[in-house]
């Protein structure tokens, strides 16, 4: 017979065994992105726990330091008895929720150890009537647990590891598919073997098949047998449990690569940007170019003619030399408004002298008279922006001049928002339409880029601003606009203009 200091060890590392598995298993647990393996897991930390409890209370029997264990020695068997059935159904429950590949299957699987639990508690109903508490009762009671509890309980917590295995290798863990698999074979010798052979007992076949016969065929006792399983159980597990760490590092290269995708795609679209900025300007200063030689340089040229033909006159026909003069005068006028337009073009002096405010209004009524088209704009627009900065102010007026220029081109409203507010530091411009709407990750490809739209989120960037945009077929279209109030002192502060070190 194997001391009791033997026992005493065995039991220790066996429970110390599950016990850690329990701890672990709690620890990991939730990490992966499975739930039907992060809802099996947890009926396995309850095993892993109460088993280990379970065992460690065999060290104290053993040892006969429980409190009352000689006066009341029954209290003490029932709580061994009820831990022993209650790890049990904990594994029970933990493959049957292995085996369920959908939610509504796994809810369903709960009734696997409710069914186990009413089997035990009836047959532990009729052996007390048989064997009395005070007989045989609790050898029986144990024996009776590992039959109808212990053994099925491992044989299902084996297959639905099998299960698993299956799942790791579909999903190209075939490491950790392997552990699942050893996981499987030491639940199953746990099982078939270990709790196949219990304490002698009038309950057939234990009366024959005990760990008594165990030890005389393999010359050590079975809680050896139960102890070498148990950490092997508990090793195979923690050993796959490290799929949640590879899965997390996947994920993180994954994300890893896309934040690198993403910023090459933006550094790529902003180089574009930039390209098309410089190609903008050029074709701007060619068609001021043009305009100027076609328009004012034209018109200096009739003036400069005219003014020679007047002075000839004078001396001739005054009549005629003042008539000369007013339409010399018409064409003056008319050349500096063409003048004026062209400037405004450029920046409208509303921006400096009157602010943004008087310069959006301005640049309504400019669109408005300039096409033929009929829409109406409602300006909502707050008197106490005297004091935006000239950056803010600038970045605004850009995003709505290319915004509402957007709105002409495309989006066939009739009816147009534009809304100025503060909000905590923060001056919001809103710019909304009643048209056609579409589809915004469309336009934000990289092969189908607005770069309009890429130029006001660019523009507002770079402010330290947040640009956001809202739209949908037949829903028109939303574009939002925040930038620091007093941006100028932020720039000071930084000692950067992000337009001069972008350009």
């Amino acid at each position: 017979m194997t001391s009791s200091a033997g026992l005493i060890l065995i039991f220790f590392f066996y429970g110390l065994a599950f016990f850690s598995m329990g701890l672990i298993v709690a620890i990991e647990r939730g990490r992966g992105s499975d739930p039907r393996l992060n809802h099996a897991l947890r009926p396995l930390i309850g095993f892993g726990l109460i088993h280990g409890g379970h065992e460690w209370l065999e060290i104290f029997e053993i040892m006969h330091v429980l409190p009352g264990q000689d006066t009341a020695p029954l209290a003490w068997s029932s709580i061994r008895i009820a831990l022993l059935a209650f790890s049990f159904f904990s594994l029970t429950a933990f493959g049957a929720s292995l085996l369920s590949p959908t939610d509504k299957i796994r809810r369903l699987s709960l009734v696997v150890p409710l069914i186990q639990a009413a089997i035990w508690g009836y047959g532990l109903l009729t052996l007390a009537g048989r064997y009395g508490i005070y007989g045989a009762l609790w050898d029986v009671a144990d024996v009776w647990t590992r039959y109808v509890v212990a053994i099925p309980g491992a044989l299902v917590a084996c297959l639905g590891l099998i299960y698993q295995q299956r799942v790791f290798r579909l999903a190209g863990l075939e490491r950790f598919s392997r552990d699942s698999l050893w996981a499987a074979v030491a639940f199953a010798w746990y099982g078939l073997i270990g709790q196949l052979f219990t304490k002698a007992s009038p309950l057939w076949p234990s009366m024959v098949v005990n760990q008594d016969l165990f030890l005389d065929i393999f010359g050590f006792p079975v809680q050896l047998l139960r102890a070498a399983a148990a950490i092997a159980v508990a090793t195979f597990v923690v050993r796959f449990l490290r799929s949640f760490e590879v899965e997390m590092q996947g994920k993180n290269s994954e994300l890893q690569s896309a934040r690198l995708h993403e910023a090459q795609r933006k550094e790529a679209l902003r180089g574009e940007l930039l390209r098309r900025v410089v190609a903008a300007q050029e074709a701007e200063r060619q068609r001021i170019a043009r305009e100027l030689h076609d328009e004012t340089g034209q018109a200096l040229t009739a003036l400069g003619l005219g003014l020679r033909g007047v002075s000839s006159a004078l001396r001739q026909d005054e009549d005629r030399a003042a008539s000369n003069l007013r339409q010399l005068e018409g064409m003056a006028v008319r050349s500096l408004d063409e003048l004026r337009r062209l400037i405004d073009d450029l920046r409208p002096s509303h921006l400096d002298d009157l602010g943004l405010a008087a310069a959006i209004r301005w640049y309504v009524g400019e669109l408005q008279e300039r096409v033929v088209l009929d829409f109406k704009v409602d300006i909502d627009i707050p008197d106490d922006l005297v004091n935006l900065s000239s950056t803010a102010s600038t970045a605004l007026f850009r995003v709505a001049q290319e915004a509402l220029t957007n709105v002409l081109k495309h989006a066939m409203a009739d009816q147009v928002w534009v809304r100025l507010l503060l909000e905590n530091g923060f001056v919001k411009l809103e710019i909304e339409d009643n048209g056609v709407g579409f589809h915004p990750e469309y336009f934000l490809k990289p092969d189908q880029s607005a770069w309009g739209l890429l130029g006001m989120e660019e523009r507002t960037s770079l402010l330290g601003g947040e640009f956001s945009m809202k739209s949908a077929p037949g829903d028109g279209t939303c574009i939002t606009v925040r930038v620091p109030y007093h941006i100028d002192a932020v720039l000071e502060e930084n000692d950067e203009d992000p337009f001069i070190a972008r350009g």
